[in-house]
């Protein structure tokens, strides 16, 4: 299937490693341009040149998205650039452990600003320039939103809300054309995940436990699996398809996870 991406510009937020880096190299080799936005500016660079070195163009921009004024940034280098903006990925997120208990109301505050203010911002300052384009709009979202986890509430509330946001989003922007989707990973492997498992006694044993509680074929989603299903939804064959959420997680949310 030609996903008919060929020259459009793509930002990615988180673009620098894990499912962000996944949909950076996806929208590469689909010969789309990609903006890769994270803060840690050796992996960004890096993968720009990746990129470079397989033929294709990139553009790293390095910048902390929690202030509106770096938003705007991105969103005016890659104007300068690229003359133009196709898609949008907001991607970056961090699951914080923010929790009721384990939080302060100011911890909290911060973790909405990590995890869901840049979103709208990247949005904003992004839509006129989506509007020429008739360009589309991915946000990566979490099963945290639907299922809770415990212990994340600042990471869990704001994933909800980037839920009801892209409803929100795709009624608002059905005049201009521009469709909104969201793509709900769970149990996915990246170089976070691995972190997290890390901190257990035993990581090879809650791996095992969480593996046993996926459906389909008992293992985890790769970050190319996610990949896949945001460029689906950036392109025009997904030109019908806005405001959906779609769970690519083997079942794990909507399948009895009692099943063998």
């Amino acid at each position: 299937m030609d996903l008919q991406l060929k020259d459009k510009v793509v930002v990615i937020t988180g673009g620098a490693s894990g499912i962000g880096a996944a949909i950076v190299n996806s929208a590469a080799r689909e010969g789309a341009i990609p903006v890769i936005v994270d803060r840690c500016g050796e992996a960004a660079r890096r993968l720009e040149e990746d990129v470079r070195a397989g033929g294709g163009a990139a553009l790293a921009i390095v910048v902390d998205l929690v202030a509106a004024q770096s938003c705007k940034r991105v969103v005016e280098e890659t104007l300068d650039r690229f003359g133009r903006l196709d898609a949008l990925v907001n991607n970056a997120g961090v699951n914080d452990r923010v929790g009721l208990e384990s939080g302060s109301p100011a911890e909290f505050l911060a973790s909405i600003e990590r995890n869901l203010l840049h979103y709208y911002n990247m949005a904003h300052y992004a839509l006129p320039a989506l509007k020429k384009t008739q360009g589309a709009i991915v946000n990566i979202g979490s099963k945290t939103a639907v299922t809770g986890q415990g212990g994340t509430s600042g990471y869990a509330s704001s994933k909800g809300a980037i839920l009801s946001l892209t409803r929100e989003w795709a009624v608002e922007l059905l005049p201009y054309e521009i469709r909104v989707n969201a793509v709900l990973p769970a149990e996915v492997m990246t170089p976070m995940y691995r972190n997290w498992l890390a901190g257990f006694d035993n990581p090879e044993d809650k791996l095992n436990e969480i593996l046993s509680r996926i459906p389909l074929g008992k293992r985890m989603t790769t970050p190319e699996e996610i990949a896949a299903a945001a460029l689906f939804l950036i392109s025009s064959q997904s030109g019908h398809t806005t405001g959906q959420h779609i769970y690519v997680d083997g079942g794990y949310v909507h399948l009895d996870r009692s099943l063998t």
